[in-house]
């Protein structure tokens, strides 16, 4: 005998996160996947624009397409499939990259009555810090980010210059400091700010491909290893991250809480310590401060 599946049980069930909005845009449907992948729970969205706060989805090059060029709204007003690689705002604040599709619902006259997304996490998989012993973890591993320390960052310093002595794959180091990240510690408390450095680091990590890593230095300061990353690719890395840090953001007693980032970068060199290179990408760091903050200079 056939057993028949509600459809509500069995969207419930996909891996995919899955909405519908009806064709004022408002959420009408929101399944178990979607809460894992957002942070958002049903009863958070049900009722709600997709736009207010909750996806605000923004392409590669920072463009908010809830505000403007909604994929979604578009599908509603043509009728047309849609599909894309963009970033959605987690609840937590970072962003997270997925592909979506986007199809519409229509009624037995072949009116448009709503719109359906269908979402995939494209987040990268875990990495070697993960993977390591409990104990290793600890010793290695910054306690409230979960990324590596700077004791780790040692280890990947010296992985990387064996790699580019050895067989010529030249491999770039970049400083990432956080521009008001003081007043936001001043103005909201540590417990905030705390929240503020889960934000970014996530919203960094998953705009980084497999082999890149970000570790912790000391507070706001952040230093990235990018194996076989020269201009201009560099550049388009810098680009990215730039980007999805200014566009991540935390609800704050219904305010937004948001910082950028100034960095300083540079491909190293077979001579090169790592107290040297720091020095160096420091230097330039304050020169992109200096310079107006939320930029990146390489040198």
């Amino acid at each position: 005998m056939d057993v028949k599946i509600p459809y509500h049980d069995l969207l419930n069930n996909l891996f995919d996160g899955v909405y519908y909005v009806d064709s004022e845009r408002k959420i009408t449907f929101w399944n178990r996947a979607a809460e894992r992948i957002t942070g958002f729970s049903e009863s958070e969205v049900l009722g709600h624009d997709c736009a207010d706060n909750i996806l605000r989805h923004i392409d590669s090059t920072g463009k908010e397409l809830c505000l403007k060029g909604c994929p979604l709204h578009q599908t509603l007003r043509d009728g047309e499939m849609r599909e894309a690689y963009l970033f959605l705002h987690h609840k937590q604040g970072h962003r997270v990259p997925v592909h979506i599709r986007i199809t519409p619902i229509t009624d037995s006259s072949g009116k448009i009555i709503g719109s359906v997304e269908i979402f995939s996490d494209n987040t990268r998989e875990q990495n070697v810090l993960q993977e390591l012993e409990l104990s290793q973890q600890e010793k290695f591993t910054d306690p409230l980010l979960g990324i590596g320390n700077r004791r780790f960052a040692e280890v990947i310093f010296k992985s990387r210059q064996h790699e580019m002595n050895a067989i010529q794959e030249p491999f770039s180091v970049v400083l990432i400091d956080l521009d008001g990240f003081k007043e936001i510690n001043d103005r909201y408390g540590h417990k905030i700010g705390d929240q503020v450095l889960q934000m970014v680091v996530r919203s960094i990590e998953n705009v980084l491909r497999s082999l890149d890593f970000v570790v912790r230095w000391g507070g706001d300061e952040f230093i990235l290893f990018l194996p076989n990353a020269a201009d201009p690719g560099l550049r388009d890395v810098l680009e990215r991250i730039k980007i999805i840090v200014e566009k991540s953001f935390l609800m704050v007693n219904g305010q937004k809480v948001s910082v950028s980032a100034s960095m300083g970068a540079t491909v190293a060199r077979a001579e090169d310590t790592l107290e040297g290179i720091f020095q160096r990408i420091d230097e330039l760091m304050y020169r992109s401060k200096e310079e107006g903050k939320n930029r990146y200079t390489i040198g």
